[in-house]
């Protein structure tokens, strides 16, 4: 069989799922193609595959303005299999409610969503998470993808229950969509600014340019925030939202958090999160 990983991401938490996936669905015999989607560039042939994985980061309970995007390209189809990858910094059921669009658009061009794969990664925005947490979370994903894979290859898996408030709640913070290209206008870089481009070269909307060495943000914003996580020089502000920054990589490779070093905040999510998964 053969498969496709289409993701789009920011700070590397969805093409990391993504690519761990893959290499497990490899692991099982399979071809894989992993592919990250860059603003508009052509998707792969699609008919191509047996199977279509498509990740995206959950934004507000949404999913985000490119992943939808991507959506409306895929070509009409007649019961071609496709499971979403989907990663959020919180474990909350609320983030159930990122399929709601993107499972309507699938349907509508004919394929059928059968299974919504969902992972917890570290915050890229809000609050920095421990290197702890960050290796905990990091840790359930690589004991989950054999069967993750495995349920890929049977064309079996379940989806969420998305209720009315669930619902509701995103179609309210929607609003992101429009609101953070305003946003990212407001993006600069501080005095700290290097030069160096990483923030050009890894916006994955293609937004922002170099001129006379500084990074100049356009209009194509959609909140990865992947400048600001991998500036060298943490010089990126974001904005209205720079009390949110979150700045450098985290060490996955970390002694994991135990339950007593587990954040306050969706404390509970989390702890719930973490013992279903380590017990499974």
């Amino acid at each position: 069989m053969r498969a496709v990983f289409l993701y789009v991401s920011g700070t590397g938490n969805t093409r990391r799922v993504c690519e761990a996936l893959a290499g497990a669905w490899r692991a099982r015999g399979h071809a894989a193609d992993c592919i990250g989607l860059r603003g508009n560039a052509p998707l792969p042939d699609l008919t191509l595959y047996d199977r279509i994985v498509f990740g995206f980061p959950v934004h507000a309970f949404n999913a985000p303005a490119p992943a939808l995007e991507a959506l409306r390209r895929f070509p009409k189809t007649d019961g071609q299999k496709v499971y979403f990858v989907r990663t959020s910094g919180e474990p909350l059921a609320l983030n159930d409610a990122a399929i709601v669009t993107p499972r309507r658009m699938l349907r509508k061009r004919g394929y059928i969503l059968a299974g919504d794969l969902y992972y917890v990664m570290p915050y890229n925005i809000i609050f920095r998470h421990t290197d702890g947490m960050a290796a905990r979370m990091w840790k359930i994903v690589l004991s989950r993808i054999a069967e993750d894979a495995k349920a890929i290859e049977a064309g079996t898996g379940g989806l969420p229950r998305v209720g009315p408030i669930k619902r509701f709640v995103s179609f309210v913070l929607r609003i992101e969509h429009p609101a953070m290209p305003w946003i990212g206008r407001r993006f600069h870089a501080a005095e700290d600014c290097i030069g160096c481009g990483a923030c050009a070269a890894l916006c994955p909307a293609g937004n922002i340019r170099m001129e006379n060495g500084s990074p100049r943000f356009g209009k194509n914003c959609f909140g990865c925030m992947a400048c600001a996580f991998a500036c060298p020089k943490d010089a990126v502000r974001i904005g209205i939202l720079d009390g949110w920054r979150v700045n450098g990589a985290y060490d996955l490779a970390a002694p994991p958090a135990s339950d007593g070093d587990i954040c306050r905040y969706c404390r509970r999510a989390y702890v719930k999160y973490f013992r279903r998964w380590e017990k499974s």
